[in-house]
């Protein structure tokens, strides 16, 4: 018994030293800057060919609605497969899920480079989908080595890698797509092949054995239809999740068939498209990153979030009303505003409407409700436009948009 015991202190202080020296080879901020490192060339990549897909399935003959459908696949199998990647994570370690699917995406894009027919578009979106949790599993990453004190450092580097990344591919991808709408491909595979190089040989695994024990003990979120449904009939948060779905549906079927209308209503190809991309995302990210908190500490939330879905209300009439590529720009201001804060705020306004112990579980309802839109909006929108005119999908967006700022402010204000 001694010596068993002896044992167990000898093999508990070796695990310890391993742990510090992990700690001495690998500081936090070293693990954190290959951590943003990976999400600003994941997003990159990502961010540099997804505008350029209505462009590469045209080439290839597509309809509207089969366009529509190609963006689709890549939401539906991402819905399936993130969850599973982000159990296996907590069951394995971060480490070999971001190698799994940074090789997923990386195959996903030489497939796309490849490509010589429609269904080989699909099978590249399909396979990027289904390996699409590299972000997320970034995200459980940085919790692992965070702890309270400097999460939000942790994240607001995730953050800033993100939006640096989502405002640099559209333009990179408008550039390199007159070389032909392989090279973006390509290039992003490349890209791909690097972060695995990044994480294979640079990033320690987060995921200690006291963290692993910790998971393996939570309580996990219910997904069912039944605690969906009970999520959405909340006293307090019920109305928030309702608005969050109502403004995804209407967003979204603005994001998912822009390059789409552009093409169709004013002929302009990736290059041009790459860069209106580009500058959505620059005041995205200035109200995400430099505004919302301010805004947040001189007023109340509920009075922003209704502010805000009527700059984006506005932002979907112009959308669909206008006759000129600079007054689109124009439009799409209020439009990117709305946006880039809505999603902030709502987030924080359910963190705050309910316990501690059921935030987890509230934002993934959120986040599911969005995902489904994501599904099923760009094959909707897609039709409509091909099949009714490319001012449709705004005039439908539109629609829903007042309904939700109607709603949101009967909810959040008037009965407040």
């Amino acid at each position: 018994m001694r010596f068993l015991s002896s044992f167990l202190f000898r093999l508990q202080e070796k695990k310890k030293d391993e742990r510090n020296q992990v700690e001495k080879e690998h500081p936090l901020n070293k693990r954190l800057l290959n951590v943003g490192l990976i999400v600003l060339i994941d997003m990159l990549g990502f961010a540099l060919i997804v505008p350029l897909l209505t462009f590469f399935a045209d080439s290839f003959g597509a309809t509207e609605f089969q366009t529509g459908l190609l963006v689709s696949s890549y939401a539906l199998m991402q819905m399936i497969g993130a969850p599973i990647l982000g159990r296996l994570s907590d069951k394995f370690g971060r480490r070999p899920v971001f190698l799994i699917s940074i090789a997923g995406t990386f195959i996903g894009f030489l497939i796309l480079g490849f490509a010589n027919s429609l269904i080989w578009l699909f099978i590249s979106r399909i396979l990027s989908g289904l390996t699409a949790g590299n972000i997320s599993v970034a995200q459980a990453y940085i919790a692992d080595v965070t702890d309270e004190k400097n999460r939000a450092r942790g994240m607001g580097m995730f953050g800033a890698a993100f939006g640096i990344g989502f405002i640099l591919g559209p333009a990179i991808g408008g550039i390199l797509s007159q070389f032909g709408f392989a090279v973006p491909a390509f290039v992003s595979a490349a890209l791909a092949f690097i972060n695995l190089l990044t994480v294979f040989f640079w990033l320690p695994e987060s995921l200690t054995d006291e963290r692993r024990a910790e998971l393996a003990t939570q309580k996990k979120a219910n997904i069912s239809f039944a605690a969906l449904t009970a999520a959405l009939n909340h006293p307090k948060v019920g109305s928030l999740l309702w608005v969050r779905f109502g403004f995804a549906i209407a967003f979204n079927s603005f994001q998912t068939v822009f390059p789409l209308y552009v093409l169709n209503k004013f002929g302009l190809g990736a290059q041009q498209t790459g860069y209106i991309l580009a500058y959505l995302g620059i005041v995205l990210v200035v109200m995400q990153g430099g505004l919302i908190g301010p805004l947040s500490a001189r007023f109340k939330e509920s009075n922003l979030i209704v502010t805000f879905l009527g700059f984006a209300l506005v932002g979907m009439i112009g959308w669909a009303i206008v006759p000129t590529v600079p007054l689109l720009l124009v439009a799409m201001f209020p439009m990117a505003v709305g946006a880039g804060s809505f999603n902030a705020l709502i987030n924080s306004a359910i963190s705050k409407a309910v316990t501690r112990d059921e935030v987890g579980g509230m934002l993934g309802f959120g986040a599911g409700l969005e995902s489904a839109t994501r599904v099923v909006m760009p094959a909707l929108a897609s039709y409509l436009l091909g099949a009714y005119g490319t001012s449709t999908p705004g005039y439908m967006g539109s629609i829903v948009m007042f309904v939700v700022v109607v709603y949101a402010y009967v909810q959040l204000i008037a009965k407040q």
